[in-house]
């Protein structure tokens, strides 16, 4: 069964992502671990999303497509219209890096990396997606 939600680029939408990706997979034989580790990697994404593809444009807004397929995987769409992210020219900062320069951001793609078994980022006619992959078992 596919979950679609439209989502302003405000962060204050975050919220109701959380609770959007939190519902759906609550209706599945999910972990909590795996619910809670999910949650964060999409609100990453979106946050990403929001600040990066188009500036916190609150008039514009992006897709998140859920799909489960149960006892089998989750798979995470999401459909903008913004700038893309070139995950090609994206260099894994190293730990010591962030702390010893102070950063506040830059582990968030880190995160999403080890929570989802598979991150596609790809061009479609005039979408930008990111397709992201979590295998599931009981």
């Amino acid at each position: 069964m596919r979950h679609l939600l439209s989502i302003a680029y405000d962060k204050q939408h975050l919220a109701s992502v959380r609770t959007f990706v939190r519902e759906v997979l609550l209706t599945y034989k999910i972990s909590e671990i795996q619910i809670y580790q999910l949650v964060l990697a999409i609100d990453e994404i979106c946050a990403n999303l929001i600040i990066h593809s188009q500036n916190c444009n609150e008039h514009r807004s992006f897709e998140l497509e859920i799909e489960v397929i149960p006892d089998r995987q989750i798979l995470f769409l999401l459909r903008d219209d913004g700038d893309a992210f070139d995950i090609t020219k994206y260099c894994t900062p190293e730990l010591e890096e962030i702390i010893t320069a102070g950063r506040k951001g830059g582990m968030g793609l880190i995160l999403v990396k080890r929570i989802m078994d598979n991150i596609e980022f790809s061009k479609e006619k005039n979408h930008n997606i990111c397709r992201l992959v979590k295998n599931i078992t009981n």
